[in-house]
């Protein structure tokens, strides 16, 4: 299924596919080394009254300019502003990989001002909070970092083998990166907003046992899904991926 896709409209932090039917809005905060030209086509497989808002970190694409940012706290700082004015229809968070966590810690600092909060928090391919990453790979050197991408499958061999590619790439990456890898969890209470963690039956990165213990996060309802496929199912099995966001945002319409 597909259709036209709306007027897109660009902000400092957001790649907005505008639509005039809008009821609810889905952020989308991307993985390591993503950006919001990463949900572009998703408005076409979304209820025509979704409005889905590619989170746009500094370092890429349209902000290519700026130096990508380490540290989760930092870049949700540089966020909000941006993302604030947009919260003013109700509103659903998703995050894969390095953005559930970006998510969840947006949501924790949206309670802490008493901000309007999302109405559900949707995670794929990203371990729990409180897990840490087992392989750290932000701080290896150049040919080695560039060997363990690999094993996440999300960066195609012809960009790998780019030497000047890599150049830009490769710093925007090692950031991203750091974000997980030096995370420390600080204690607070549970959410009380429901949420769902989406893993990919063959991802080694983010396997069902550590997205499973998402379910502490909330004290409202958790659900569990998985999918064929590996770290990057959204992409391989974007149809049943994109099926069960729908089945998430068809349910607050």
């Amino acid at each position: 299924m597909s259709k036209v896709v709306g007027d897109v409209r660009e902000t400092p932090a957001l790649m907005v596919y505008k639509n005039n039917r809008t009821i609810l809005r889905l952020f989308c905060f991307p993985y390591a080394g993503g950006g919001a030209a990463a949900f572009r086509m998703w408005p076409a497989f979304l209820p025509d009254t979704v409005e889905v808002c590619g989170v746009q970190p500094p370092g890429r694409e349209n902000r290519i300019g700026e130096a990508p940012i380490a540290d989760v706290h930092d870049l949700v700082a540089r966020l909000l502003p941006s993302l604030a004015p947009w919260f003013d229809k109700p509103f659903v968070f998703y995050g894969h990989s390095t953005g559930g966590l970006v998510a969840f810690e947006m949501i924790r600092e949206l309670r802490r001002q008493q901000m309007p909060l999302p109405l559900h928090l949707v995670v794929s391919g990203a371990r729990a909070p409180h897990i840490p990453e087992p392989s750290p790979l932000h701080n290896l050197p150049r040919e080695a970092f560039i060997q363990q991408l690999r094993r996440f499958s999300g960066t195609p061999e012809t960009v790998l083998e780019n030497s000047e590619l890599m150049e830009i790439y490769i710093p925007i990456l090692r950031a991203d990166l750091a974000i997980e890898e030096k995370y420390t969890l600080k204690k607070e209470a549970p959410m009380n907003i429901p949420i769902t963690a989406i893993y990919g039956i063959e991802d080694d990165e983010a396997p069902k046992s550590v997205m499973a213990p998402w379910k502490r996060y909330t004290t409202d309802s958790f659900e569990l899904i998985g999918l064929q496929g590996g770290h990057f199912f959204i992409n391989t099995a974007r149809s049943a991926f994109l099926s069960c966001l729908s089945r998430i945002t068809d349910f607050f319409q």
